[in-house]
């Protein structure tokens, strides 16, 4: 309510610009306290790359943007919390764990912030490397030596944390009433798909995240329904790309984890704030509501950012690159720069960001749908009818579903079906239109042609236990 508020005071666009200079100059703070003396380059990156995501001024924006902010001042507070005697200072730690929590309900991944700070605590406040760690275990367990005293105070901050973090999911679970959202396929597809495509697909979607922080020069608002086709076998060429991620995320986290000076620390934080602020959207070990969603890249691009600054000064310091780095470096901030200013315009209305979506993927209904809702708006109907109908020709059915209009819908899932008769999905969304129409018997007959199709067709499974416990026939089958 007080960032509604706030908003409308300010209006949208300066509130949230506002809610980026202070993310700028919370990030500014945390590099320094890694003792990174070349952060100029980071900064101005910085200033320039994050504008290209979350350019929404919603409910949903504003929370990625306020959660950020209190995970960036949790971090600062907690590099506080070692004294000048190397003793433990509790209050920055207190401190830490309110934050957190702040960050938690503006945004679940705020949580993330406490790996964020182990890391911090063990690689690079202790100087720790995996090889240490590993040697230091293995005197222990062989009765040789006991835990070095620094180990001792690292353990206690780090199991304060690790009970701070359990405590703050035990309350979000009991906010949540222990049960994950549904979705359907309609807004994550793959979520509701079959071994091995779910796995396939959730894994690539990790490159192409990857891809947009690297360039994202092809932004979109919707990433639903059919914009990334699902991976649904081992032979696809994109799952290359899957490969190429997760060799180049292992190198980097070997010159990380092995070794102790201090390029290694950068390139630890680097990938803690790339990759564990990520983890919750990345649909690795739950799913969420969306395929892509470019807002959750925030955080991340904030360790992507790390990563180039600190490749820029490694290649300036060599003499006979110096140039060429600065030259590069120079067409990069020049060339974001400028598809920052661009991108801003398509953020001026609806209909200008529906369109550029459809520049980007044309296999979205969806976006065919809203460029016809936005044109509709603005009594251009003769134009709006050619997008509705488009919207028609790339998803029939779910579209026709979301337009009210079952009849049509199930028209188009019969013929969809006579061309494709062992569809389970195809036999499961005439089933839903179906209960649309009232017809819960023929409901039921589809639910279960869709479940001799694929019987761990978990959405089958549960609506078709539902609806038969809703019209009695579950009694009637006992």
């Amino acid at each position: 309510m007080i960032t509604f508020k706030l908003t409308f005071l300010l209006s949208k666009v300066y509130f949230t610009v506002v809610l980026h200079l202070i993310n700028f100059y919370l990030f500014n703070f945390d590099v320094y306290c890694w003792k990174n003396n070349k952060i100029t380059q980071i900064l101005v990156l910085k200033s320039v790359e994050i504008f290209r995501y979350v350019q929404v001024t919603g409910v949903v924006g504003r929370a990625e943007l306020l959660s950020s902010i209190f995970l960036l001042a949790a971090f600062l507070a907690y590099t506080k919390s070692k004294g000048a005697d190397h003793s433990i200072v509790w209050t920055p730690i207190i401190s830490t764990v309110l934050l957190v929590a702040v960050a938690t309900l503006c945004k679940e991944q705020g949580i993330t912030v406490i790996g964020i700070c182990c890391i911090y605590e063990v690689f690079v406040a202790q100087g720790f490397t995996l090889p240490m760690l590993i040697d230091t275990l293995l005197q222990v367990l062989r009765g040789k030596d006991g835990f070095p005293y620094a180990i001792l105070q690292t353990l206690l901050k780090l199991i304060v944390l690790i009970i701070s973090t359990l405590l703050l999911v035990i309350v979000r679970v009991q906010v949540i009433q222990s049960q994950l959202p549904v979705f359907t396929r309609f807004d994550n597809p793959a979520a509701v798909s079959s071994t091995p495509t779910r796995q396939l697909t959730f894994n690539y979607l990790l490159p192409v995240n990857t891809w947009l922080l690297l360039n994202p020069s092809e932004l979109c608002c919707d990433w639903t329904m059919g914009t990334i086709p699902l991976v649904e076998s081992l032979l696809d060429p994109r799952n290359l790309a899957t490969v190429v991620f997760y060799a180049m995320l292992s190198l980097l986290a070997y010159h990380s984890l092995w070794y102790g000076h201090s390029s290694s620390k950068i390139v630890m934080m680097a990938l803690s704030l790339i990759v564990l602020p990520f983890i919750p959207a990345s649909n690795l070990f739950f799913p969420v509501g969306f395929v892509v969603a470019e807002r959750v890249l925030y955080v991340p691009s904030m360790g992507f950012c790390v990563l180039v600054a600190h490749g820029f000064k490694l290649l300036s310091q060599r003499g006979g690159l110096k140039k060429t780095s600065w030259l590069l470096m120079g067409v990069l901030l020049t060339t974001h720069a400028v598809k920052t200013f661009n991108r801003n315009w398509d953020w001026e209305s609806e209909y200008t960001l529906f369109t550029s979506a459809l520049k980007v993927n044309r296999n979205n209904a969806k976006l065919w749908n809203n460029v016809g809702h936005a044109l509709e708006n603005q009594n251009s109907y003769e134009r709006a009818l050619r997008y509705f109908l488009q919207a028609t020709r790339v998803q029939p059915g779910e579209l026709l579903l979301k337009m009210n209009k079952p009849s049509e819908a199930k028209d188009a899932y019969i013929r969809a079906l006579e061309l494709d008769h062992t569809n389970a999905d195809l036999w499961y969304n005439l089933a839903i239109v179906n209960i649309e129409m009232k017809d819960p018997s023929e409901a039921l007959r589809n639910f279960n042609r869709a479940l001799d199709l694929n019987p761990r067709h978990k959405l089958a499974l549960f609506n078709s236990a539902l609806l038969m416990q809703e019209s009695g026939v579950w009694a009637m089958a006992i």
